[in-house]
């Protein structure tokens, strides 16, 4: 093949490359119809889609959307992310499959860069949106869905060489790693638990079905590989969320 014909063959594959990966870092972010005609959503996706390369397609909060992303002061699971008066709005994971991506921007929505971003859009003037990240609402409590049986024994499995998830195993993990008990009395436990692939040194090991990447020839996993899939991650989830969280307060116990 000549040079010139070579050289526009990879000019032409890497576009192509280039392509692929912009499609794939998008995620679909679904707002209530309010945010939507405020216009709040042209002024905010488009400063994260600056900060962080990601793409994004605003549609409308629906049933079952299929969403990365859900916003809206009906969403009742999630982080308060801003407030317009007593209205306060909470943003969350859907049902989507980018969730490292929607991980994302949850994380840029509710840091000080994102609430800026919400504070500065002043239509005519007038602020619509205060920042709430952080924000203590009334609870409607977790709606977590998931089998807990089927969480409680996926957990002992994919888990359970590294963390103490329960009774079963209580004398197992390792003794550097923090038990499912002790992270659930984090405030943000949810999100670490639905996210967790994307968390260190969870990236360099475990693949989620459909979501994560293969792992680089060049740089294979330095354990036995987690192979899971998001159905088993909401199980999990399901089964964290009966667990008692773990008593901080209680005094040393010598025996």
């Amino acid at each position: 093949m000549p040079l010139r014909y070579a050289l526009a063959l990879a000019v032409l594959l890497a576009g192509a490359a280039a392509d692929a990966e912009a499609q794939e870092r998008r995620i679909t972010v679904a707002a209530s119809s309010d945010l939507i005609e405020s216009g709040l959503l042209n002024h905010m996706l488009p400063r994260f889609s600056l900060k962080t390369g990601i793409r994004t397609t605003p549609i409308l909060l629906e049933p079952d959307s299929g969403a990365d992303v859900l916003v809206g002061s009906a969403v009742n699971k999630g982080r308060p992310v801003f407030r317009s008066g007593e209205t306060v709005y909470r943003a969350g994971f859907g049902r989507g499959t980018q969730m490292a991506l929607a991980q994302r921007f949850l994380d840029w929505l509710t840091s000080d860069i994102g609430q800026r971003a919400v504070a500065s859009f002043a239509p005519g003037g007038r602020s619509l949106y205060a920042p709430a990240a952080g924000t203590e609402t009334a609870a409607e409590g977790l709606a977590v869905t998931g089998d807990t049986i089927a969480g409680a024994r996926l957990a002992l499995v994919h888990c359970g060489r590294c963390h103490v998830v329960g009774p079963k195993n209580r004398m197992g993990g390792i003794g550097s790693t923090p038990s499912f008990a002790m992270l659930r009395t984090l405030d943000d436990w949810e999100r670490r638990f639905r996210a967790f692939f994307t968390l260190n040194p969870h990236p360099a090991f475990t693949q989620v079905s459909g979501i994560t990447l293969p792992f680089d020839e060049a740089r294979p996993p330095p354990i036995a590989p987690l192979e899971i899939a998001p159905a088993d991650i909401d199980a999990i989830t399901a089964y964290v969320a009966v667990l008692a969280p773990a008593n901080l307060a209680e005094p040393l116990e010598y025996r």
